[in-house]
């Protein structure tokens, strides 16, 4: 009889499919493979049988031939259970979740080499302006066309006439070349007596190679860091990976200095700003063990790690960490359990832990590690509420006196500020002040936010723009446009306006949108080029500028809206955050908060430095409610392009939802972003007793239901967005 293969292929609309093996062929579970399906030819994973139901069994005689297998490594135990828990507990096809592992297409195929080009120290005879310029700065680096024509901020063009006159040339290299290995001798900090201790705790976890999640609450400032680097040289120096996650983009490039600065080379990084052939690189890299220490975005901790020996998820507090489109998971919850089944060490470390991570500190299932000061002579800032009902800024403006006083005093001693404010672009709403039209996005329930400085209405949701026009569209009146509310474009302004001499940066996803980028911004800081930043969330973490002495956190308040059971939480942890920022120096720092109610417990908080008693407090009140940690929520969201159609199915659903005891179903309503994206939305909240098997419930309930493919139904367990 011909071996037998069962395959789960990346279609998450069919279940497993059985596959013959032809003779000369080796699979094993794990092994990745090209599968015939239909006229078509698919990427997918052998699996065991045994773990992976097929619905129907097919005799030998009617299965069609696996076509190759891929030059890789197969994908480990450990990664395959991952896979399997991530599938189950967040109600996803196992095809999407293996998906996310086998991200890199190009990593699959064979060997391969690529052209790099370099200066070859020809000066070509007709040097025009441009050549010149390509050549000065391009200097010893080498690249794709592509890169040495961004480097040197000219058009393809000018780099290729530069290659037909000798003075660049081409390079074969091998795309898929080592990566260097990190030295945990290179630069050994002195670290203080608090910051030893823990790190020696960390260390022995990490030697013991066994899981073992560990909470590392330190203030900011208290050089968490530092203390985790300590365990990733243990880690290195026993020959195993580590991966670090990172909830943002922009943090990359800062914590690949630093990186630097402690083991000599850079960590192999992993996000969405890399090229197919960069992908390619550091997927094999790490498939095969070579590359001990990888940093990335949440979609990193899907890779075929080897020999992992410890994670970190840095900043673990991050609601960003939360996948909201595809496979609705939370990095840091899936993590833990990546750790789990390696097993391998799992650290968490933030200034202001999630209610969730100290909860199981709690019970006992987290270890806690502490750093309750600063490093060195730096010391915490002083935090001081500005009542903006006692004390209003001038009319038409949204920084107070007393802030602008701080502003002034911190320019004068030459040391550098923060604007805080967590709204991009100019103001969130536009309208005619004649007729009241306002602009809102064709596909979304939701305005459209100005951005003066591109000229363009924008949707944060979906991404439409549009033009800002001259005329209203309902009435043609010109002139009449008024922006309505503040973003930090809008602040920016007014700091030029009030500080014409100080050089501003605005920091937001809207300009720091790449490494790169982050990194000429930390360069700007670091060499006094910006007096002045006004920044959204993107600047409230990772950073270290001991110039930066004032924080200004312009509306406090704008993070309590919406009823958001997290709200007051993660405006607490968002302001923490940016005050951080200050006096992370000699330099003592203050921080100023704006608020319409400085007597909210979690503006008081803020205050006094309080922080246990406001998260008893939150504590309590998530217990009374049965809320997360305490209980469980489920989203279940309809969503068509005709509004009856996802109404039907949303109401067909809330019709046959089971009499469980202990759970609750809201709904179906109306999702508070209607639209999103051209697609009508219904919502139903299921809320459940902790001890419930809420999957096992929401499985069979709509299982027994059938929908119109024009409809998609989503759920999303333990959501973080109520929207």
């Amino acid at each position: 009889m011909s071996p037998r293969a069962r395959v789960l292929v990346l279609n998450s609309a069919l279940g497993p499919l059985d596959y013959r093996v032809p003779h000369g062929m080796t699979v094993e579970p794990g092994s990745i493979v090209v599968a015939p399906l239909g006229p078509r030819q698919l990427l997918g994973v052998v699996w065991e049988p045994e773990r992976m139901p097929s619905d129907a069994e097919v005799g030998d005689n009617r299965l069609r031939p696996l076509l190759g297998v891929a030059d890789v490594p197969p994908l480990g135990d450990a990664l395959r259970r991952l896979i399997e828990w991530t599938a189950d507990y967040y109600l996803a096809p196992p095809a999407a979740v293996v998906r996310m592992a086998l991200s890199s297409n190009a990593a699959l195929e064979g060997a391969r080499t690529a052209t790099e080009y370099r200066a070859t120290g020809h000066v070509p005879d007709r040097l025009t302006p441009q050549r010149a310029q390509a050549l000065e700065r391009i200097g010893d680096r080498q690249g794709l066309i592509r890169e040495l024509a961004t480097i040197a901020d000219v058009s393809d063009a000018v780099i290729r006439g530069l290659v037909k006159v000798g003075a660049i040339e081409g390079v074969e290299v091998d795309i898929d070349s080592p990566f260097p290995l990190p030295d945990p001798l290179h630069h050994v900090p002195a670290l203080s007596g608090d910051q030893r201790a823990a790190a020696d705790r960390l260390v022995a976890d990490v030697a013991a190679q066994a899981f073992a999640p560990v909470l590392l609450d330190g203030v900011t400032g208290s050089g968490k860091t530092e203390v985790y680097f300590e365990a990733v040289a243990e880690a290195v120096r026993e020959g195993r990976q580590v991966l670090v996650l990172l909830p943002e983009i922009a943090l990359t490039e800062p914590f690949l200095k630093r990186f630097h600065d402690r083991f000599g080379c850079e960590p192999v990084a992993w996000h969405s700003g890399l090229r197919s052939t960069q992908r390619r690189r550091a997927w094999r890299a790490i498939a095969s063990g070579q590359a001990l220490v990888t940093v990335g975005a949440r979609s990193a901790l899907f890779l075929p790690y080897r020999n992992l020996g410890l994670i970190v998820v840095d900043e673990a507090h991050e609601t960003s960490f939360k996948q909201e489109d595809g496979v609705h998971y939370h990095a840091r919850d899936v993590a833990v359990m990546r750790g789990k089944f390696e097993p391998c060490p799992v650290i968490l470390a933030s200034a202001t832990p999630a209610i969730e991570t100290r909860q199981q500190v709690a019970q006992g299932r987290y270890a806690e590690v502490k750093l309750p000061g600063r490093f060195g002579a730096a010391e915490m800032p002083a935090i001081a509420a500005i009542d903006l009902i006692h004390e209003p800024p001038e009319r038409g403006r949204w920084i107070s006196p007393r802030l602008v006083q701080a502003m002034t005093e911190t320019l004068e001693k030459r040391e550098q500020s923060l604007l805080f404010l967590n709204r991009r672009g100019y103001a969130p709403l536009t309208l005619c002040r004649t007729c009241g039209h306002r602009f809102q996005c064709p596909n979304c329930t939701a305005w459209m936010v100005e951005h003066r400085l591109v000229r363009r209405l924008a949707c944060h949701h979906c991404g439409h723009v549009m033009p800002t026009p001259r005329a209203c569209p309902e009435c043609q009146g010109e002139d009449t446009l008024v922006a309505c509310g503040p973003g930090v474009e809008r602040i920016a302004d007014e700091v030029a306006a009030l500080f014409p001499e100080a050089k501003t940066a605005v920091v937001t996803s809207d300009t720091i949108w790449s490494p790169a980028k982050a990194a000429e911004f930390v360069g700007r800081m670091e060499a006094g080029d910006i007096d002045i930043v006004v920044g959204t969330q993107l600047v409230t973490k990772g950073y270290h500028f001991p110039n930066l002495t004032l924080v200004g956190v312009i509306d406090a308040d704008l993070g309590l809206e919406g009823g958001d059971l997290r709200a007051a939480e993660r405006t607490f942890q968002q302001i923490c955050q940016v005050s951080g920022r200050a006096g992370r120096g000699e330099k003592p720092g203050q921080v100023f908060i704006q608020t319409h109610s400085p007597k909210a417990g979690v503006m008081q908080a803020l205050v006094t430095g309080d922080a246990e008693s406001f998260y008893a407090a939150e504590t309590e009140a998530r217990r009374d409610a049965g809320a997360p940690p305490f209980g469980r929520y489920a989203a279940i969201v309809v969503s068509s392009e005709e509004q009856a159609a996802a109404q039907e199915i949303a109401s067909l659903i809330g019709r046959r939802a089971p009499e469980v005891e202990g759970m609750h179903v809201y709904g179906p309503a109306p999702a508070p972003l209607a639209m999103l994206r051209g697609r009508h939305r219904y919502r139903l909240l299921v809320h459940a007793r902790r001890a419930l098997d809420v999957q096992a419930v929401i499985r069979e309930w709509l299982g027994a239901l059938e929908w119109s493919p024009k409809v998609r139904v989503a759920v999303d367990v333990d959501p973080y967005s109520f929207l």
